[in-house]
């Protein structure tokens, strides 16, 4: 059976016992250990979900990029809220994080652009996200035109493409434990600090 050492320390914080874990999957994780599936909810209700890359975390929280037309950046806007979540099966361990949705200041989301290749840039104009494509010569069409537009390494970042900063308010570490006794660790932001609590597998 597997040891209750790899579970989390109900006197860890939460921000803590997760950079100790995402050390772990930096390490094992042979593909994208910054992989975490973002969950959303429609206007109407419907709930929505797709993976992204994390790309940093900090005293804030947690931040990824995105096209604010594409169908999560529509839903987000409209319901600023998002459940994120942390699956590193190699590990045999998830955290989830639900909480409140912002953009990262301007200088930010410039500062991460800049630093993207320069074809990504160029795909952050061309893709009109989540929208139908007639054909893939369509996208290289509208990828040449923004080639074009942009001729030298200065493609400034388009208006409608920016970071998003959740702010968490509740974390749970899941670590599989043999028999399905898995070790449930929850964390719930207070008015003083965080409370810490033990759920059944």
């Amino acid at each position: 059976m597997q040891q209750q050492s790899d579970t989390p320390s109900p006197h860890a914080a939460p921000f803590e016992q997760f950079d100790a874990w995402f050390a772990d999957a930096e390490r094992h994780e042979v593909n994208d250990p910054n992989a975490m599936t973002v969950a959303t909810i429609s206007a109407d209700g419907r709930p929505s979900a797709r993976i992204v890359l994390l790309k940093a975390r900090d005293e804030r929280g947690f931040v990824f990029y995105t096209n604010l037309e594409s169908r999560k950046g529509r839903e987000l806007t409209s319901h600023p809220a998002a459940a994120l979540l942390f699956h590193w099966k190699s590990l045999r361990r998830q955290i989830r994080i639900e909480g409140a949705v912002r953009h990262v200041p301007d200088a930010e989301a410039d500062a991460y652009f800049a630093s993207r290749p320069r074809t990504s840039r160029l795909g952050a104009w061309a893709s009109e996200q989540s929208r139908p494509l007639p054909g893939r010569e369509t996208l290289q069409a509208r990828l040449d035109l923004f080639d074009a537009r942009f001729p030298g390494e200065d493609v400034p970042r388009p208006p409608h493409w920016t970071g998003l900063l959740v702010t968490p308010q509740r974390f749970e570490f899941w670590q599989d434990i043999e028999f399905r006794l898995h070790d449930r660790t929850l964390y719930e932001r207070a008015e003083s600090g965080w409370t810490v609590s033990k759920l059944f597998p």
